[in-house]
């Protein structure tokens, strides 16, 4: 289910979630992107959220099921070693986890807790001890999932899936801590169907627009995003296929990709510069489920 992108492009990493729990290391062709499976090894349980640190030489994972999240090195040849340095135990459903921009701190989010977990990193080691404070709290029942740093390393953004709400964050680079600011609904306008289901979150690379998917509705909402404050302003919803789990951002920041695990099929969108507006350019047909999206731009 999860993958994510070596930092030199030249890896994937996929994590398969049912037994034997495991994670894939493929290999990137440059010039045409064709992957070659180069191996698969253990990792300590079902794992709802792969990334790797800045440097590229641990992979981080974090358990729904498990409660817990763990770092594995990954070898000088792109291979994810199979013997984790540290798995540590968390607060109820791990959903995801990742670095600051530093490659200094930790931040993992945990759905049923409530909290986003705050640690040191050990870029070297790639063990992980509690920063002070160790977590920021959300509201009860919120379940904090995904989480997003603006490029100016003065904010992050946070998703909520149980009530498709997005928190604004302060983020201390210095510190590696965060702290809240205000929130907003990615709900469009008037939504009456049933308990909300936020998925994902994105930003563009300029940090202008901020995206987030809502699997209830199928919508992806929009923001507009000042770097000044972490304010974030509605810019509109735009329907999208059935059950959009995953989606994603180009990196130049040109285009977004958004899959349907009910429609089986993707969307290709073009993004507006001027308004973050999403047009659709194009629609594909996928296999079962599709849940995950990552783009590699190779030059």
């Amino acid at each position: 289910m999860p993958m994510a992108i070596s930092p030199d492009r030249r890896y994937l990493y996929v994590a398969l979630r049912s037994q034997p729990f495991s994670v894939s290391s493929f290999g990137i062709d440059q010039a045409d992107g064709k992957l070659s499976l180069l191996s698969t090894v253990p990792l300590p349980d079902s794992m709802a959220y792969i990334a790797t640190d800045r440097s590229g030489r641990f992979l981080l994972s974090a358990s729904y099921g498990g409660d817990k999240i763990a770092i594995n090195p990954i070898g000088p040849q792109g291979l994810v070693q199979g013997e984790p340095v540290q798995v540590l135990p968390t607060r109820k459903n791990a959903h995801s986890i990742l670095t600051d921009r530093s490659n200094t701190h930790v931040f993992s989010a945990n759905l049923g807790g409530d909290v986003v977990l705050q640690f040191n990193f050990n870029a070297v080691t790639g063990q992980v001890t509690p920063n002070t404070p160790p977590f920021v709290e959300t509201d009860k029942g919120q379940g904090p999932r995904h989480l997003v740093f603006h490029p100016n390393d003065r904010f992050a953004f946070l998703v909520n899936e149980l009530d498709a709400k997005v928190i604004s964050l302060r983020f201390d680079a210095g510190a590696g801590t965060l702290t809240r600011l205000a929130t907003a609904s990615a709900l469009p306008p008037g939504f009456q169907g049933g308990a909300p289901w936020a998925s994902e979150i994105r930003i563009t690379p300029d940090g202008r627009y901020l995206y987030v998917s809502e699997r209830r509705s199928s919508t992806i909402a929009i923001f507009k995003v000042d770097s000044e404050t972490g304010d974030l302003t509605p810019a509109g919803h735009v329907p999208t296929e059935e059950q959009p789990r995953g989606f994603a951002i180009d990196p130049r920041g040109r285009f977004l990709v958004a899959v349907g695990q009910k429609s089986h099929s993707a969307t290709l969108y073009a993004i507006e510069p001027e308004t973050g507006a999403l047009k659709v350019l194009n629609r594909y047909p996928m296999g079962r489920d599709p849940n995950w999206v990552e783009i590699v731009d190779i030059p």
